[in-house]
């Protein structure tokens, strides 16, 4: 394990970690993890509606690309505060970021005001992801941490499920500005959840914190999002502007790496990289962003414009990929926390990955749909054996005082992997079909000003109304330009899969984080040490008060 550690202390006496704190931390956890992961599954259905009416066929990417490009920034930042400050205020605060920008997202007058405040979501978002990962790594020990995959497994299968199911009724019968408008209520309540339940305690830092690293860093994360953007899609690699991006790029990851080298505290230690289980799941994070989530951020507009489904119908398509998501991270869990054993997991779930995603190259508007949702399945169940898994492994093989660093780390360079692939495929997919869209408008006899305008404004509820004749040549530019960008994705689960084979088993550690930092104190041992120790429930919450033990009650734990 990493030797390495944080110079900063508890500001106050360890809490007791009883099973009824450890459960009611959890559910604060699991309302913000809803919020994040149910605004991203209702955009995706009403994405192709947005666009429309917005004007932005042609620059859609922008509006998955900006939200992962600020939440890729962000991690790092959450990370370690959240090992340096404490983690409770930083979780409040990115609910209320988060819960801020749905509204912008709601009344946003044109597209890119719409992208600017997506972008702020990512960077709640980015908080909500990182914290309830490492927030679990405090209280619970790896060793029975698996327990826990089943619930976040549910919050993601609801969200995943309702999600477009949402989006999709929004757009069928409202408008999709209640993919947002319903953040807002749910906001507030996670927010009183959090605020009520997560009683965590706060640090003091000793050293400076790493504020140019963290800066340098975002500078050189969005240099590398932006040339890969614009020089895959509107720009072109030779473009001034993308060649300026990629010197950036340059310029700031060696400044970056120079002043992490001399940082008191920085912001990613170089140690980490010394680290081969971390370096190795990490890495299959990073493949796994550039395969997976580039294929599923256009999916649901595949299903509603080739397959012609509508937007609640392609909501509900994506119940056969949650059933198999949560159904084998549940099992998954349940059986490393059984077996201490993780290795088979990833190698399992990526084979399944790159199975789907093959079959995924040969969809056509003539695809059946049980075909399809056949695929999402087999995809879905492959991304339950893995996703949680690899964070569990990286927060096993550091030190303790350094867990919210490495999931953010892990979870940093998987978001670069997804922002990358996004921007690689989406720039093919739409710079393919701005072409064949305008095509199709030119055959029917618009004129190349009108053919460009029609195809930077078509939507579902347009293409429905056209003629059949055109309308079918529509569905296939949509077939024509996405199915065959997934075998640009499958050498990087071949690499994830490499990656897997190479994962090294080590014993699971059967201590939490807090416990081992000296924040908290598991209940046993505080029973043992207390002469009256309780015997019933009433008991037991008088027991959570301060006493010679130093321990503090859950309700008078930091709330500051």
């Amino acid at each position: 394990m990493d030797s390495t550690t944080l110079d900063s202390r508890p500001a106050q006496a360890p809490l007791v970690l009883t099973r009824r704190r450890i459960w009611i931390i959890f559910g604060a956890l699991l309302s913000g993890m809803l919020l994040a992961s149910l605004d991203q599954t209702i955009v995706s259905t009403a994405m192709p509606t947005i666009v429309g009416q917005l004007g932005g066929v042609e620059h859609q990417t922008w509006i998955t690309t900006a939200y992962l490009l600020a939440t890729t920034v962000a991690m790092p930042a959450y990370g370690k505060l959240g090992d340096v400050l404490g983690r409770r205020h930083l979780f409040l605060g990115a609910i209320a970021i988060f819960t801020v920008a749905s509204i912008g997202c709601a009344f946003a007058p044109d597209f890119w005001t719409f992208v600017a405040f997506r972008a702020m979501q990512g960077l709640g978002g980015a908080g909500l992801m990182v914290l309830s990962q490492t927030i679990i790594a405090d209280i619970v020990p790896a060793k029975e941490r698996g327990k826990f995959m089943g619930p976040l497994g549910a919050v993601f299968g609801v969200s995943a499920v309702a999600g477009p199911l949402l989006g999709g009724l929004f757009v069928d019968h409202l408008t999709w500005h209640w993919a947002f408008y319903i953040n807002i209520p749910i906001g507030i309540a996670a927010f009183a959840v959090a605020w009520k339940m997560l009683t965590l305690p706060g640090k003091r830092p000793v050293k400076r914190i790493d504020w140019l690293g963290l800066a340098l860093l975002s500078v050189a994360t969005t240099c590398l999002i932006l040339a890969t953007d614009l020089g895959g899609g509107e720009l072109g690699w030779t473009d001034p502007v993308t060649l300026l991006a990629a010197g950036g790029l340059v310029v700031a990851l060696l400044c970056f790496l120079m002043v992490e080298r001399r940082a008191q505290d920085p912001i990613i230690p170089l140690s980490l990289f010394r680290n081969p289980i971390f370096v190795n799941a990490t890495a299959i994070g990073l493949m796994l962003g550039l395969g997976m989530f580039a294929a599923l951020a256009f999916v649901p507009t595949f299903l509603q414009m080739a397959a012609g489904t509508s937007a609640a119908a392609s909501g509900l398509l994506g119940l056969p990929m949650m059933v198999g998501l949560f159904a084998t991270a549940t099992w998954s869990g349940l059986a490393i926390s059984r077996t201490g054993r993780y290795r088979p997991y990833p190698i399992a779930g990526i084979v399944l990955m790159l199975v789907a995603m093959i079959a995924m190259t040969t969809l056509s508007g003539q695809t059946p749909i049980w075909l399809i949702c056949t695929y999402l399945f087999v995809f879905g169940s492959g991304i339950g054996l893995v996703m949680q898994v690899v964070v569990l492994v990286v927060q096993n093989a550091v030190d303790p005082a350094m867990v919210g660093t490495a999931t953010s780390t892990n979870n940093y360079f998987r978001e670069v992997g997804a922002s990358l692939g996004v921007a690689v495929v989406g720039a093919l997919f739409t710079t393919r079909l701005s072409e064949r869209l305008g095509e199709a408008f030119s055959g029917a006899g618009a004129s190349a000003a009108e053919a460009e305008e029609a195809a930077a404004t078509i939507d579902p509820a347009t293409l429905a109304s056209l003629p059949e004749q055109l309308r079918l040549v529509i569905v296939d530019a949509y077939a024509d330009s996405l199915a065959p960008v997934f075998w640009i994705l499958v050498p990087f689960l071949v690499v994830a899969l490499l990656l897997a084979l190479l994962l090294k088993q080590i014993p699971l550690s059967d201590t939490a984080g807090m416990v081992a930092r000296g924040e908290a104190v598991t209940e046993e041992p505080t029973r043992a040490a207390t002469a009256d120790a309780p015997e019933t429930a009433s008991e037991a919450q008088d027991a959570d008060r301060p006493d010679s033990t130093g321990a503090t009650t859950e309700q008078g734990a930091d709330r500051r």
